[in-house]
Order: structure tokens, then sequence, then C-alpha cells
């Protein structure tokens, strides 16, 4: 699975371009940072037009909106590029597993489901790797970038509803959230890849069965093929089960925490010892410190299922070199 940075080949795709993307997300967060002070700017001088009439004239404040529009126009040019660069980066990936497995394609094809795990599970593969790299990767960047910057706005913000006294609140409470939400999350969702993994299996075999029948019509009989499909539906409803449960936990940890930066600030808001920018300005911080260490929270659901394809390329691989071995081992034989 992951010959695509062994392999001199792929050394100018594996390597340089994982820098090219690390840089470009890099400055893609740099922006993102630079809207959130315009935000603070922004809501300051909103404040003051509609509290002090004429005291902002209409080119100061038409001018923030086209300093927005500049720094939103660089950062759709700089998503859109590395969005692009990146789909083919994972494809070059892709193409390296199955050249692999083109080229050990005699011995692969004596794996039960092999048609499918070269071309179903890579692509799987390669589709589910640029959702999750990249948002992996962009939460990493965010964290370090924004983390100071919720941690000195947070000197303002001393006091938590119901706690009293803390210091640099609101980066605590992020991060006990964002850790709280994640082993809820797990521990709640903690069967669902082994579900998963079994969905894939079963449904590998009734497509199996299917494709036989194309060419042999004692195949995919309806009783046989009737079993394989209950067992599939079986798999399914068990899966619809438990992502039932997941889900409402999933979503009530999400609305509950849209109002959790206003709650924390709450103390501090009423005694209005901040401006409007400065809560814009503090709450998108927190929004950014806190989406970012609720990576696994928000990905869990493509999480089980990338963990399900990479334990059948593991077991693919495993049986390719189990086979490999067993056909060295014959041939050490019949030489001697």
């Amino acid at each position: 699975m992951f010959k695509f940075f062994s392999n001199r080949k792929w050394f100018l795709w594996s390597i340089l371009g994982s820098i090219f993307i690390l840089i470009s997300t890099w400055y893609q967060v740099q922006l993102d940072v630079r809207i959130n002070e315009w935000f603070g700017e922004f809501y300051d001088t909103l404040q003051k037009a509609l509290t002090t009439p004429n005291s902002v004239s209409e080119k100061e404040f038409i001018g923030y909106l086209f300093t927005f529009a500049k720094i939103a126009a660089l950062w759709i040019l700089i998503a859109v590029f590395t969005g692009f660069f990146t789909s083919h980066w994972v494809f070059r990936w892709r193409t390296a597993m199955a050249n692999y497995y083109h080229e050990q394609w005699l011995k692969a094809r004596l794996t039960e489901g092999a048609s499918q795990r070269v071309q179903e599970d890579t692509l799987k593969f390669a589709r589910i790797m640029e959702g999750l790299g990249t948002g992996l990767l962009d939460s990493i960047m965010t964290l370090i970038a924004f983390t100071p910057i919720l941690w000195e706005l947070s000197k303002q913000i001393d006091v938590l509803p119901w706690i009293g006294q803390v210091n640099h609140a609101l980066v605590w409470v992020a991060i006990i959230s964002a850790l709280g939400g994640t082993i809820l999350l797990a521990a709640v969702g903690i069967k669902l890849p082994g579900i998963e993994y079994d969905i894939q299996k079963e449904e590998a075999g009734y497509r199996k069965e299917l494709v036989h029948g194309e060419d042999d019509p004692i195949r995919a009989a309806p009783p046989t093929i009737g079993q394989l499909y209950n067992r599939v539906r079986g798999i399914h409803y068990k899966s619809y089960f438990h992502y039932l449960y997941f889900n409402t936990v999933k979503w009530s940890y999400f609305q509950g925490m849209v109002i959790v930066p206003y709650l924390a600030l709450a103390p501090t808001i009423v005694t209005g010892a901040i401006t409007l920018g400065f809560v814009q300005q503090i709450t998108r911080a927190f929004g950014r410190v806190e989406g970012s260490l609720q990576y696994l929270v928000k990905s869990w659901s493509t999480i089980v299922e990338f963990i399900s394809v990479w334990k059948r390329l593991r077991e693919f691989e495993t049986k390719l070199h189990s086979i490999e071995n067993d056909t060295n081992i014959i041939n050490n034989s019949e030489s001697r």
C-alpha cells in the first residue's frame, strides 16, 4: 500500500508532491489567519458605525469589504489548485499500488475477490486518503497557527460560568470539549469498523456469485443467491442500527458545541468588557482550534470505511507474500 513512497519511480510525485501540498496548505491557513484578523477589525468598525453615526466613512467601510474580497480570492485560487494537484497526487499513489498488483497478478488471482481488491479497493483507498489526508494536514496546520492566537486572545477571558477563575479559559474549553467528544464518539462507534469490514466481505461474496452466474447458468441460482443476499441484508440492517445511536450522539454533540464558546464568554460579554469585533475574532479562532481537535470526531465515519479497506488490502498483500513464500519453497525443493 505504501510502495508509492519507497519506489524511486515515484520520487518526484511522492516526496516533492508531499512538500508542495504541505506548503500550499500552510499558506491557506495563513490566509485564514489574516481573515480572522479582518473579522475582528471589521466588526469593531461595524459596531463603531452603528453606535456613532458618521464616525466611519462609506469609503472606509467599503474598503474593508474589498480587503476581504482580495484575501478570499487568493484563498480560493490556492485551495482550488491545491485540490487539483492533490487529486493527481493521490491517483499516482493508486497507480503505484495497481502496478504492483498487476505485476503480481498470476499470484494475486488466486485470492478470492482479487479483481475487486485491485480495482475497487485501490479506488476507495485513494479517494479516502485524499479526504482524510488533506483533512488531517489542514487540522494540524490550523492548530499550529490558531492555538497561539486563541491563547493570546484568551488572556481577556479568565472567568467561566459555574467554574470561576480560569486563565486562558477558551483554550482549555476547546481542548476539553474536543477531547471529550472524541472519546465519546470513539466509544459509541467502536463496533463500526468491524461491521463495515463484514459489509464489504458479504457484498464481495454476493457480487462474485453474480459474476460467475453470467457465464455459468448453474451459478447464482435462486436458493444460493437468495441466501447470499439475506446475509448482505442482515449485515446492512445491523449497520443501520449501530449508526442510529452513533449519529444520535454525534449530532447531539455537534449541535451542543454551537453554544459552547458563547456560554464560556457569557460572564465577559454581559460585563461589556469586550467588543463585538473581539467576540467575532475569538469565537472564530475558537472554532478553528476546536474544529481541528475534532478531526477524529468529524471524520469517524470515513475512518471506519478506511479501516475496512485497509484491512482488506493488508489481508490481500499478506496472502500475496504467503503465496510467494510457498512458491519459493517449492522451487528450492525442486532445484535440490
